[in-house]
Protein backbone atom coordinates (compact mmCIF):
# COMPACT_ATOMS: atom_id res chain seq x y z
CA UNK A 1 0.00 0.00 0.00
CA UNK A 2 1.40 3.40 -0.97
CA UNK A 3 1.37 5.86 1.99
CA UNK A 4 1.35 9.04 -0.13
CA UNK A 5 -1.73 10.87 -1.33
CA UNK A 6 -2.94 9.32 -4.60
CA UNK A 7 -3.36 12.83 -5.99
CA UNK A 8 0.20 13.93 -5.23
CA UNK A 9 1.72 10.67 -6.45
CA UNK A 10 -0.31 10.96 -9.63
CA UNK A 11 1.09 14.42 -10.40
CA UNK A 12 4.73 13.76 -9.53
CA UNK A 13 5.76 13.55 -13.20
CA UNK A 14 3.86 16.76 -14.00
CA UNK A 15 5.79 18.91 -11.55
CA UNK A 16 8.57 21.06 -12.95
CA UNK A 17 11.76 21.64 -10.99
CA UNK A 18 11.32 24.27 -8.30
CA UNK A 19 12.34 27.81 -9.14
CA UNK A 20 15.77 28.49 -7.65
CA UNK A 21 15.63 32.24 -8.26
CA UNK A 22 16.11 34.18 -5.02
CA UNK A 23 13.08 36.17 -3.83
CA UNK A 24 13.01 39.90 -4.44
CA UNK A 25 14.01 42.02 -1.47
CA UNK A 26 10.64 43.81 -1.55
CA UNK A 27 7.19 43.03 -2.97
CA UNK A 28 3.81 44.70 -2.91
CA UNK A 29 2.01 41.60 -1.61
CA UNK A 30 3.54 38.48 -0.06
CA UNK A 31 1.32 35.40 0.21
CA UNK A 32 2.36 32.74 2.69
CA UNK A 33 1.03 29.38 1.56
CA UNK A 34 0.85 27.86 -1.91
CA UNK A 35 -2.43 25.98 -1.64
CA UNK A 36 -5.82 26.82 -3.11
CA UNK A 37 -6.38 29.91 -0.95
CA UNK A 38 -2.97 31.44 -1.59
CA UNK A 39 -3.04 30.73 -5.33
CA UNK A 40 -6.57 32.02 -5.87
CA UNK A 41 -5.66 35.16 -3.92
CA UNK A 42 -2.62 35.73 -6.13
CA UNK A 43 -4.71 35.28 -9.29
CA UNK A 44 -7.50 37.56 -8.06
CA UNK A 45 -4.98 40.26 -7.13
CA UNK A 46 -3.33 40.14 -10.54
CA UNK A 47 -6.69 40.31 -12.30
CA UNK A 48 -7.49 43.48 -10.35
CA UNK A 49 -4.05 45.10 -10.34
CA UNK A 50 -1.75 43.56 -12.99
CA UNK A 51 1.23 45.75 -12.07
CA UNK A 52 1.47 44.56 -8.47
CA UNK A 53 4.62 42.68 -7.49
CA UNK A 54 3.26 39.51 -5.86
CA UNK A 55 5.19 36.58 -4.42
CA UNK A 56 3.90 33.29 -3.06
CA UNK A 57 6.05 31.51 -0.48
CA UNK A 58 5.45 27.79 -0.01
CA UNK A 59 7.36 25.69 2.52
CA UNK A 60 7.06 22.56 0.37
CA UNK A 61 5.55 22.49 -3.12
CA UNK A 62 2.32 24.10 -4.25
CA UNK A 63 -0.67 21.98 -3.34
CA UNK A 64 1.23 19.60 -1.05
CA UNK A 65 -0.63 20.65 2.09
CA UNK A 66 -4.36 20.18 2.61
CA UNK A 67 -4.99 21.10 -1.04
CA UNK A 68 -3.40 17.86 -2.21
CA UNK A 69 -4.68 15.61 0.57
CA UNK A 70 -8.47 16.12 0.43
CA UNK A 71 -11.18 14.20 -1.39
CA UNK A 72 -11.54 16.65 -4.28
CA UNK A 73 -15.19 17.54 -3.55
CA UNK A 74 -16.30 20.76 -5.30
CA UNK A 75 -19.08 21.93 -2.99
CA UNK A 76 -21.12 25.04 -2.25
CA UNK A 77 -21.82 26.66 1.09
CA UNK A 78 -25.51 25.73 1.02
CA UNK A 79 -25.02 22.90 3.56
CA UNK A 80 -23.72 25.64 5.89
CA UNK A 81 -26.60 28.05 5.24
CA UNK A 82 -27.77 28.03 8.88
CA UNK A 83 -24.39 29.17 10.17
CA UNK A 84 -24.03 31.67 7.33
CA UNK A 85 -27.42 33.21 8.09
CA UNK A 86 -26.67 33.43 11.79
CA UNK A 87 -23.35 35.18 11.16
CA UNK A 88 -24.12 37.32 8.12
CA UNK A 89 -27.87 37.79 8.06
CA UNK A 90 -30.20 36.32 5.47
CA UNK A 91 -29.31 38.55 2.51
CA UNK A 92 -25.55 38.14 2.69
CA UNK A 93 -25.86 34.45 3.57
CA UNK A 94 -27.86 33.78 0.41
CA UNK A 95 -25.47 35.94 -1.62
CA UNK A 96 -22.40 34.09 -0.35
CA UNK A 97 -23.99 30.67 -0.85
CA UNK A 98 -25.08 31.69 -4.35
CA UNK A 99 -21.55 32.91 -5.10
CA UNK A 100 -20.10 29.52 -4.14
CA UNK A 101 -22.65 27.90 -6.44
CA UNK A 102 -21.60 30.25 -9.23
CA UNK A 103 -17.95 29.37 -8.62
CA UNK A 104 -18.70 25.69 -9.20
CA UNK A 105 -20.07 26.39 -12.66
CA UNK A 106 -17.36 28.95 -13.44
CA UNK A 107 -14.63 26.48 -12.52
CA UNK A 108 -15.36 24.36 -15.58
CA UNK A 109 -15.04 27.40 -17.86
CA UNK A 110 -11.87 28.53 -16.08
CA UNK A 111 -10.20 25.15 -16.49
CA UNK A 112 -11.19 24.91 -20.14
CA UNK A 113 -10.01 28.45 -20.89
CA UNK A 114 -6.59 27.79 -19.36
CA UNK A 115 -6.19 24.28 -20.73
CA UNK A 116 -6.09 22.63 -17.31
CA UNK A 117 -7.09 18.96 -17.22
CA UNK A 118 -8.06 18.68 -13.57
CA UNK A 119 -10.55 15.85 -14.18
CA UNK A 120 -13.41 18.19 -13.31
CA UNK A 121 -16.85 16.58 -13.35
CA UNK A 122 -20.09 18.25 -12.29
CA UNK A 123 -22.16 15.21 -11.35
CA UNK A 124 -23.86 16.25 -8.13
CA UNK A 125 -23.40 15.46 -4.46
CA UNK A 126 -25.50 13.00 -2.45
CA UNK A 127 -26.03 13.54 1.28
CA UNK A 128 -27.18 10.17 2.54
CA UNK A 129 -28.36 8.15 5.50
CA UNK A 130 -26.74 4.76 6.06
CA UNK A 131 -28.65 4.07 9.28
CA UNK A 132 -32.36 4.45 10.04
CA UNK A 133 -31.33 6.77 12.86
CA UNK A 134 -29.78 9.16 10.31
CA UNK A 135 -32.91 9.60 8.20
CA UNK A 136 -33.72 13.27 7.74
CA UNK A 137 -30.35 14.53 9.00
CA UNK A 138 -30.50 17.12 6.21
CA UNK A 139 -34.01 18.39 6.93
CA UNK A 140 -32.91 21.46 8.87
CA UNK A 141 -30.58 22.61 6.10
CA UNK A 142 -33.15 21.96 3.37
CA UNK A 143 -35.85 23.80 5.32
CA UNK A 144 -33.57 26.78 5.90
CA UNK A 145 -32.71 26.97 2.19
CA UNK A 146 -36.39 26.86 1.30
CA UNK A 147 -37.24 29.52 3.87
CA UNK A 148 -34.62 31.77 2.25
CA UNK A 149 -36.16 31.32 -1.17
CA UNK A 150 -33.94 28.58 -2.56
CA UNK A 151 -36.20 25.55 -2.79
CA UNK A 152 -34.30 24.30 -5.84
CA UNK A 153 -30.89 23.80 -4.19
CA UNK A 154 -31.56 20.32 -2.82
CA UNK A 155 -33.52 17.56 -4.53
CA UNK A 156 -35.03 14.69 -2.53
CA UNK A 157 -33.91 11.29 -3.85
CA UNK A 158 -36.18 8.24 -3.44
CA UNK A 159 -34.76 5.32 -1.49
CA UNK A 160 -34.61 3.03 -4.53
CA UNK A 161 -32.77 5.65 -6.56
CA UNK A 162 -30.27 6.50 -3.81
CA UNK A 163 -29.26 2.84 -3.56
CA UNK A 164 -28.91 2.57 -7.34
CA UNK A 165 -26.90 5.79 -7.77
CA UNK A 166 -24.50 5.01 -4.94
CA UNK A 167 -24.04 1.35 -5.84
CA UNK A 168 -24.95 0.12 -2.38
CA UNK A 169 -28.20 -0.71 -0.57
CA UNK A 170 -26.56 0.55 2.63
CA UNK A 171 -27.79 3.99 1.54
CA UNK A 172 -31.39 4.29 2.73
CA UNK A 173 -32.34 7.84 1.69
CA UNK A 174 -30.80 11.15 0.80
CA UNK A 175 -30.87 14.47 -0.94
CA UNK A 176 -28.87 15.66 -3.92
CA UNK A 177 -27.26 19.03 -4.59
CA UNK A 178 -26.97 18.65 -8.39
CA UNK A 179 -24.58 21.56 -9.02
CA UNK A 180 -21.69 20.06 -7.05
CA UNK A 181 -18.80 18.20 -8.61
CA UNK A 182 -15.41 16.57 -8.17
CA UNK A 183 -11.89 17.42 -9.24
CA UNK A 184 -8.37 16.03 -9.09
CA UNK A 185 -7.18 18.45 -6.38
CA UNK A 186 -3.44 18.18 -7.04
CA UNK A 187 -3.94 18.82 -10.76
CA UNK A 188 -6.09 21.82 -9.87
CA UNK A 189 -3.37 23.21 -7.60
CA UNK A 190 -0.74 22.75 -10.31
CA UNK A 191 -3.01 24.45 -12.82
CA UNK A 192 -3.64 27.41 -10.52
CA UNK A 193 0.10 27.79 -9.94
CA UNK A 194 0.70 27.84 -13.69
CA UNK A 195 -2.01 30.47 -14.22
CA UNK A 196 -0.62 32.62 -11.41
CA UNK A 197 2.87 32.46 -12.89
CA UNK A 198 1.54 33.34 -16.34
CA UNK A 199 0.07 36.50 -14.81
CA UNK A 200 3.45 37.46 -13.36
CA UNK A 201 3.23 36.05 -9.84
CA UNK A 202 6.56 34.81 -8.48
CA UNK A 203 6.18 31.43 -6.75
CA UNK A 204 8.93 30.31 -4.39
CA UNK A 205 8.60 26.66 -3.39
CA UNK A 206 10.66 25.03 -0.65
CA UNK A 207 10.88 28.50 0.88
CA UNK A 208 9.67 28.50 4.46
CA UNK A 209 8.69 31.77 6.08
CA UNK A 210 10.19 31.47 9.56
CA UNK A 211 8.20 34.41 10.91
CA UNK A 212 6.31 37.51 9.85
CA UNK A 213 7.30 40.69 11.67
CA UNK A 214 4.43 43.15 12.01
CA UNK A 215 6.35 46.21 10.95
CA UNK A 216 5.18 48.45 8.13
CA UNK A 217 6.15 47.30 5.62
CA UNK A 218 6.04 43.79 7.05
CA UNK A 219 9.22 41.73 7.17
CA UNK A 220 9.16 38.08 6.16
CA UNK A 221 12.12 36.27 7.66
CA UNK A 222 13.39 33.40 5.48
CA UNK A 223 16.41 31.18 5.93
CA UNK A 224 18.01 33.07 3.04
CA UNK A 225 17.23 36.58 4.22
CA UNK A 226 14.40 39.08 4.66
CA UNK A 227 11.67 40.13 2.25
CA UNK A 228 9.73 43.34 2.85
CA UNK A 229 6.07 43.40 1.86
CA UNK A 230 3.55 46.22 1.85
CA UNK A 231 0.77 43.67 2.40
CA UNK A 232 0.84 40.07 3.60
CA UNK A 233 -1.73 37.30 3.22
CA UNK A 234 -1.53 34.30 5.58
CA UNK A 235 -3.00 31.26 3.82
CA UNK A 236 -1.40 28.49 5.85
CA UNK A 237 -4.48 26.64 7.14
CA UNK A 238 -3.54 24.33 10.04
CA UNK A 239 -0.09 25.92 10.17
CA UNK A 240 -1.63 29.21 11.38
CA UNK A 241 -1.51 28.02 15.01
CA UNK A 242 1.52 30.25 15.59
CA UNK A 243 -0.64 33.38 15.18
CA UNK A 244 -1.88 34.22 18.70
CA UNK A 245 -5.09 35.90 17.50
CA UNK A 246 -6.06 32.80 15.52
CA UNK A 247 -4.73 29.88 17.56
CA UNK A 248 -7.82 29.41 19.72
CA UNK A 249 -10.31 29.89 16.89
CA UNK A 250 -9.72 26.52 15.29
CA UNK A 251 -8.65 22.99 16.10
CA UNK A 252 -6.46 20.79 13.98
CA UNK A 253 -8.05 17.41 13.35
CA UNK A 254 -7.08 14.59 11.05
CA UNK A 255 -8.83 13.23 8.01
CA UNK A 256 -7.85 9.81 6.68
CA UNK A 257 -8.31 8.73 3.06
CA UNK A 258 -7.91 5.48 1.18
CA UNK A 259 -8.01 4.75 -2.56
CA UNK A 260 -8.56 1.53 -4.47
CA UNK A 261 -6.84 0.54 -7.70
CA UNK A 262 -8.84 1.31 -10.88
CA UNK A 263 -11.92 -0.97 -10.87
CA UNK A 264 -14.17 0.45 -13.63
CA UNK A 265 -15.78 -2.92 -14.38
CA UNK A 266 -16.72 -3.43 -10.74
CA UNK A 267 -18.19 0.08 -10.58
CA UNK A 268 -20.34 -0.69 -13.62
CA UNK A 269 -21.44 -3.94 -12.00
CA UNK A 270 -22.71 -2.21 -8.86
CA UNK A 271 -24.16 0.74 -10.79
CA UNK A 272 -22.04 3.60 -9.42
CA UNK A 273 -21.35 5.14 -12.81
CA UNK A 274 -22.72 8.69 -12.54
CA UNK A 275 -19.67 10.21 -10.89
CA UNK A 276 -21.62 11.44 -7.86
CA UNK A 277 -19.75 12.42 -4.71
CA UNK A 278 -21.30 11.04 -1.54
CA UNK A 279 -21.25 11.66 2.19
CA UNK A 280 -23.12 9.94 4.96
CA UNK A 281 -24.59 11.43 8.13
CA UNK A 282 -22.24 10.11 10.77
CA UNK A 283 -20.85 12.63 13.22
CA UNK A 284 -17.39 11.50 12.06
CA UNK A 285 -18.53 11.92 8.50
CA UNK A 286 -17.38 9.67 5.68
CA UNK A 287 -17.04 10.99 2.15
CA UNK A 288 -16.39 9.12 -1.06
CA UNK A 289 -16.26 9.49 -4.83
CA UNK A 290 -14.95 7.81 -7.94
CA UNK A 291 -12.14 9.00 -10.22
CA UNK A 292 -11.84 9.21 -13.98
CA UNK A 293 -9.82 6.00 -14.13
CA UNK A 294 -12.35 4.10 -11.99
CA UNK A 295 -10.91 4.24 -8.48
CA UNK A 296 -12.88 4.76 -5.31
CA UNK A 297 -11.47 7.43 -3.01
CA UNK A 298 -12.98 7.03 0.46
CA UNK A 299 -12.26 9.36 3.36
CA UNK A 300 -13.27 9.82 6.97
CA UNK A 301 -13.17 13.10 8.85
CA UNK A 302 -13.33 13.90 12.52
CA UNK A 303 -10.19 11.91 13.14
CA UNK A 304 -7.20 12.34 15.36
CA UNK A 305 -6.99 15.59 17.32
CA UNK A 306 -3.66 17.40 17.31
CA UNK A 307 -2.20 19.45 20.12
CA UNK A 308 -1.96 23.18 19.34
CA UNK A 309 1.24 24.22 17.64
CA UNK A 310 2.89 24.31 14.26
CA UNK A 311 2.15 20.79 12.98
CA UNK A 312 4.88 18.58 11.62
CA UNK A 313 3.84 16.87 8.39
CA UNK A 314 5.10 13.56 9.79
CA UNK A 315 2.64 13.91 12.66
CA UNK A 316 -0.25 13.42 10.27
CA UNK A 317 0.44 9.73 9.81
CA UNK A 318 -2.73 8.29 11.31
CA UNK A 319 -2.96 4.48 11.02
CA UNK A 320 -5.98 4.42 13.35
CA UNK A 321 -7.89 6.87 11.14
CA UNK A 322 -6.94 4.91 8.03
CA UNK A 323 -8.20 1.71 9.67
CA UNK A 324 -11.49 3.46 10.52
CA UNK A 325 -11.85 4.70 6.93
CA UNK A 326 -11.16 1.19 5.63
CA UNK A 327 -13.74 -0.30 8.00
CA UNK A 328 -16.38 2.18 6.79
CA UNK A 329 -15.50 1.45 3.16
CA UNK A 330 -15.92 -2.30 3.72
CA UNK A 331 -19.24 -1.70 5.53
CA UNK A 332 -20.56 0.52 2.74
CA UNK A 333 -19.40 -1.67 -0.15
CA UNK A 334 -19.31 -5.26 1.15
CA UNK A 335 -19.51 -6.58 -2.41
CA UNK A 336 -16.02 -5.12 -2.98
CA UNK A 337 -14.43 -6.99 -0.06
CA UNK A 338 -11.83 -8.52 -2.36
CA UNK A 339 -10.71 -5.14 -3.75
CA UNK A 340 -7.38 -4.14 -2.18
CA UNK A 341 -6.46 -0.71 -0.86
CA UNK A 342 -3.92 0.80 -3.23
CA UNK A 343 -2.95 3.90 -1.25
CA UNK A 344 -3.79 5.51 2.08
CA UNK A 345 -2.92 8.86 3.61
CA UNK A 346 -4.01 11.35 6.22
CA UNK A 347 -3.77 15.09 6.65
CA UNK A 348 -4.84 18.10 8.71
CA UNK A 349 -8.15 19.93 8.76
CA UNK A 350 -8.26 23.36 10.39
CA UNK A 351 -11.79 23.19 11.77
CA UNK A 352 -13.66 26.12 13.27
CA UNK A 353 -16.68 25.76 15.56
CA UNK A 354 -19.14 26.58 12.76
CA UNK A 355 -17.13 25.03 9.89
CA UNK A 356 -16.86 28.40 8.14
CA UNK A 357 -13.50 30.05 7.45
CA UNK A 358 -11.83 32.88 9.31
CA UNK A 359 -11.16 35.81 6.99
CA UNK A 360 -9.93 39.23 8.01
CA UNK A 361 -6.94 41.32 9.05
CA UNK A 362 -4.91 41.24 12.24
CA UNK A 363 -6.15 43.91 14.70
CA UNK A 364 -2.73 45.44 15.35
CA UNK A 365 -1.49 44.93 11.78
CA UNK A 366 -4.27 45.65 9.25
CA UNK A 367 -1.80 45.20 6.40
CA UNK A 368 -1.66 41.47 7.28
CA UNK A 369 -4.72 39.50 6.15
CA UNK A 370 -5.57 35.87 6.86
CA UNK A 371 -7.79 33.19 5.35
CA UNK A 372 -7.84 29.94 7.32
CA UNK A 373 -10.26 27.48 8.94
CA UNK A 374 -11.73 25.92 5.80
CA UNK A 375 -12.85 22.88 7.79
CA UNK A 376 -12.23 20.37 5.01
CA UNK A 377 -14.47 22.18 2.51
CA UNK A 378 -12.12 24.64 0.84
CA UNK A 379 -11.69 23.29 -2.69
CA UNK A 380 -14.43 25.50 -4.11
CA UNK A 381 -15.00 28.21 -1.44
CA UNK A 382 -11.27 29.02 -1.53
CA UNK A 383 -12.02 31.00 -4.67
CA UNK A 384 -14.44 33.15 -2.65
CA UNK A 385 -11.67 33.45 -0.06
CA UNK A 386 -9.28 34.62 -2.75
CA UNK A 387 -11.65 37.39 -3.78
CA UNK A 388 -12.16 38.53 -0.20
CA UNK A 389 -8.42 38.47 0.57
CA UNK A 390 -7.59 40.30 -2.65
CA UNK A 391 -10.05 43.07 -1.81
CA UNK A 392 -8.74 43.28 1.76
CA UNK A 393 -5.17 43.52 0.47
CA UNK A 394 -6.15 46.36 -1.85
CA UNK A 395 -8.03 48.07 1.01
CA UNK A 396 -11.20 48.17 -1.05
CA UNK A 397 -14.62 48.56 0.48
CA UNK A 398 -17.00 46.21 -1.30
CA UNK A 399 -19.53 43.56 -0.52
CA UNK A 400 -16.65 41.09 -0.44
CA UNK A 401 -15.05 42.90 2.50
CA UNK A 402 -18.11 44.43 4.17
CA UNK A 403 -20.07 41.24 4.87
CA UNK A 404 -20.12 39.91 8.44
CA UNK A 405 -18.04 36.84 7.57
CA UNK A 406 -15.01 39.15 7.45
CA UNK A 407 -13.30 40.00 10.75
CA UNK A 408 -15.95 38.14 12.70
CA UNK A 409 -15.57 37.36 16.38
CA UNK A 410 -15.57 33.58 16.02
CA UNK A 411 -16.15 31.31 18.98
CA UNK A 412 -12.94 30.27 20.70
CA UNK A 413 -11.88 26.83 21.85
CA UNK A 414 -10.56 26.35 25.39
CA UNK A 415 -6.84 26.87 25.97
CA UNK A 416 -4.46 23.95 25.98
CA UNK A 417 -4.33 21.40 27.48
CA UNK A 418 -8.10 21.63 28.05
CA UNK A 419 -8.75 21.82 24.32
CA UNK A 420 -6.79 18.68 23.59
CA UNK A 421 -8.07 16.66 26.56
CA UNK A 422 -11.67 17.79 26.09
CA UNK A 423 -11.47 17.27 22.35
CA UNK A 424 -10.20 13.73 22.78
CA UNK A 425 -13.11 13.01 25.15
CA UNK A 426 -15.60 14.43 22.63
CA UNK A 427 -14.11 12.45 19.74
CA UNK A 428 -14.39 9.17 21.63
CA UNK A 429 -18.04 9.97 22.32
CA UNK A 430 -18.58 10.75 18.61
CA UNK A 431 -17.17 7.38 17.63
CA UNK A 432 -19.33 5.54 20.17
CA UNK A 433 -22.40 7.46 19.00
CA UNK A 434 -21.71 6.59 15.36
CA UNK A 435 -21.10 2.92 16.08
CA UNK A 436 -24.29 2.64 18.09
CA UNK A 437 -26.38 4.33 15.40
CA UNK A 438 -24.90 2.22 12.60
CA UNK A 439 -25.85 -0.84 14.65
CA UNK A 440 -29.41 0.48 14.97
CA UNK A 441 -29.09 1.36 18.66
CA UNK A 442 -29.77 4.71 20.26
CA UNK A 443 -26.52 6.13 21.68
CA UNK A 444 -26.28 6.94 25.35
CA UNK A 445 -27.40 10.33 26.58
CA UNK A 446 -23.83 11.07 27.69
CA UNK A 447 -22.41 10.32 24.25
CA UNK A 448 -25.11 12.42 22.56
CA UNK A 449 -24.35 15.32 24.88
CA UNK A 450 -20.59 15.11 24.39
CA UNK A 451 -20.88 14.69 20.62
CA UNK A 452 -23.05 17.84 20.47
CA UNK A 453 -20.02 19.80 21.69
CA UNK A 454 -18.08 18.98 18.52
CA UNK A 455 -17.67 21.67 15.84
CA UNK A 456 -20.36 21.72 13.18
CA UNK A 457 -20.10 19.12 10.47
CA UNK A 458 -22.77 18.47 7.85
CA UNK A 459 -25.48 18.85 10.46
CA UNK A 460 -25.34 22.63 10.48
CA UNK A 461 -26.01 23.88 14.02
CA UNK A 462 -28.50 26.71 13.77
Amino acid sequence: MKPRSHWLADTESLRAASDSVAPAKAVDVAIVGGGFVGLWTAIELKLREPDLAIAVFEANRCGEGASGLNGGFVMSWWPKIGSLARICGADDAVWLADETTRCITELGSFLEHHGIDAEYRQSGWLWTATSPLHLGAWDGVVDTACRLGRDDVFVQVPASEIAARTGSAVHLAGVCEPVNGTVHPAKLALGLARVAESLGVRIHEHTRVERVERTSPARLVLASGVVKAGRVVLATNAWAASVPELARKFVCVGSAVIATPPIPDRLRAIGWTGGESITDSQTTVTYYRTTRDGRIVFGKGGGRLYFTGEPDALAFADPVGIAEATEDFRRTYPMLADVPIDSAWSGPIDRTYDSLPLLGTLPDAPHIAYGIGWSGNGVNPSRIGGRILAELSLERKSRWTANALVNRDARRFPPEPLRYLGGALVRRAMLRKDRAELAGRAPSATDRMLASLAPSGLEDKN
